[in-house]
């Protein structure tokens, strides 16, 4: 197994089994950073918490979750001209957007829909469980896998903001120019494969099921047992 990081190593293309394997993998190439104290995995759902689950299952780290949503273009809702996150962060592609012609009033309706699922989610998700504080941990900030960057990037600004010691983002798979982009925005990235003719995520998963609520409350309960 390949295990790479932002370091600009040359990288092949990995296939993943499912979101379980794809943690395991993972798990091992973040073992250095075990003994670190006040551990905290993050998985972005819904598909990053299977991967992040196995993750903190190996590392001995508390798990939780980050709500983000996809901020998609009007009439090809899958490419992503942004994303938000907790605390009003919110990450624009100004350059797509401007290079699609996308009105403001089609930004702000989308950003006003998703800012409504991002909340019900939210309450959803954490169950009752205290509110997310990261101020001065170890955090490991985790997807199924990264196209534009969009969401994990604007989970690294709201993380940001409550001053975390240290920021990891692990992924799976993601293009090269992802992985530079979001270097500067975290203390390290690691990513096990980074194909040059990237695709879609789903296309580096044998399987690739879409993650259900569901599952994603049945891991984080499982978790803290």
């Amino acid at each position: 197994m390949l295990k790479v990081s932002c370091s600009g190593q040359k990288t092949i293309a990995m296939y993943f089994e499912d979101r379980h394997d794809a943690g395991r993998q993972l798990a091992d190439a973040l073992q250095h950073y075990r003994e670190m104290p006040a551990m905290l995995v993050l998985g972005l759902p819904r598909g990053g918490v299977p991967v992040a689950w196995e993750i903190a299952r190996s590392l001995g780290a508390e798990l939780d979750t980050l709500v983000v949503r996809k901020l998609g273009v009007p009439w090809q809702p899958e490419v992503a001209m942004g994303a938000i996150a907790g605390n009003g962060v919110c990450v624009l592609h100004h350059d797509l957007v401007a290079r699609l012609n996308i009105a403001d009033q089609d930004v702000d309706d989308i950003v006003s829909q998703e800012t409504k699922e991002l909340q019900r989610r939210e309450m959803a998700y954490r169950a009752g469980r205290a509110t997310l504080d990261v101020s001065g941990r170890t955090v490991i900030v985790v997807d199924d896998g990264l196209a534009t960057g969009a969401t994990m990037r604007a989970a690294l600004e709201a993380l940001r903001e409550q001053r975390p010691a240290r920021l990891i983002v692990a992924v799976p798979v993601a293009p090269p120019d992802t992985v530079a982009q979001l270097a500067p925005l975290a203390d390290d990235v690691i990513c096990l494969s980074q194909p040059p003719h990237f695709g879609a995520v789903g296309q580096w998963y044998r399987h690739f099921d879409q993650t259900s609520d569901d599952e994603v409350l049945r891991l984080l309960a499982s978790s803290s047992e």
